[in-house]
């Protein structure tokens, strides 16, 4: 009977989207609670990050802060570094496109100025949107998106630090995604190097009996790269949070969209058993007055 038929048609597919929608409400629960560790991890970085900039603050008037290899501009800008942050995987809404078009931009208008475009890519969604473009990378990380941890960023960290340091790029661009509550997060760029001295004025000279050793000079060299690599840990863990913000919005969007299909698989599965059922009927009544005719 095809209205048999279709009914276990509607049946079936209302227990493959019943299963899907379990899938997606695993998976918006999951975000949800790695958005509370990720800016966890975020607010326990800031104080290491306040007592570096504090130091080198300070330790600036004892030595030449503005002299230094990061601080000092190049005096021609013919290349520039994008450090760009993507995810590893994807079910994760916007997060992936808004970022990936911001850095594009950015590029573009980079190129436009006569410059020429290095591109260092965290995450495997980036590393497959660039090179698709035909773009070459002059580095690459995945693995790490969406629970970073510090080695992470002084990998990448130290890779600019050295590109920079040897003049093959004179400029660094940080794109990430900037998480600012629960319902936004928006594609940001801030610049890693060189490093802007200004942050660093106002500091309080140390008392003369203090004695440094080795030279503020020297502290400085091991300093100033931490501070590079922590604001890298610092884009890749708003990044992280973002993309699990998004992640779990996107998974929730999923899990009510099953919802409603459900229910309307389930109207019709409802109209096709009501329908067979009343043709069973009638075919029951019409056989039952064929017979009757007979006799």
């Amino acid at each position: 009977m095809a209205g048999a038929g279709e009914l276990r048609l509607l049946r079936r597919r209302i227990r493959s989207v019943k299963s899907t929608q379990k899938i997606t409400r695993a998976m918006e629960l999951i975000a949800a609670s790695r958005i509370a560790r990720a800016r966890q991890a975020v607010e326990s970085a800031r104080p290491y990050a306040r007592m570096v900039t504090r130091v080198i603050r300070d330790l600036a008037i004892e030595g030449e802060v503005a002299s230094h290899p990061l601080f000092a501009p190049h005096e021609e800008i013919s290349a520039v570094g994008l450090v760009v942050i993507s995810s590893d995987r994807g079910l994760a809404g916007a997060y992936n496109t808004n970022v990936l078009r911001r850095a594009e931009r950015l590029a573009a208008q980079e190129r436009e100025a006569g410059r020429a475009v290095k591109l260092y890519v965290v995450g495997r969604k980036g590393e497959s949107y660039f090179r698709y473009r035909g773009e070459s990378l002059e580095g690459l990380w995945s693995g790490m998106s969406d629970q970073p941890r510090y080695r992470d960023a002084v990998k990448v960290g130290e890779a600019v630090v050295d590109a920079y340091s040897k003049q093959e790029i004179d400029r660094v661009w940080l794109v990430y995604t900037d998480f600012r509550s629960a319902l936004s997060q928006v594609a940001a760029v801030a610049k890693l190097l060189p490093v802007d001295a200004k942050q660093f004025e106002g500091g309080e000279a140390y008392p003369p009996q203090f004695i440094f050793e080795p030279q503020p000079e020297a502290i400085l060299d091991r300093l100033i790269p931490r501070y590079v690599e922590h604001r890298m840990y610092a884009g890749l863990l708003e990044s992280a949070a973002s993309e699990h913000a998004s992640r779990q919005r996107a998974m929730k969007a999923a899990t009510d969209n099953a919802g409603d299909i459900i229910e309307e698989l389930t109207r019709d599965a409802n109209q096709a058993r009501q329908a067979s059922i009343t043709t069973e009927i009638s075919e029951i009544v019409g056989g039952a007055e064929a017979l009757s005719g007979r006799q």
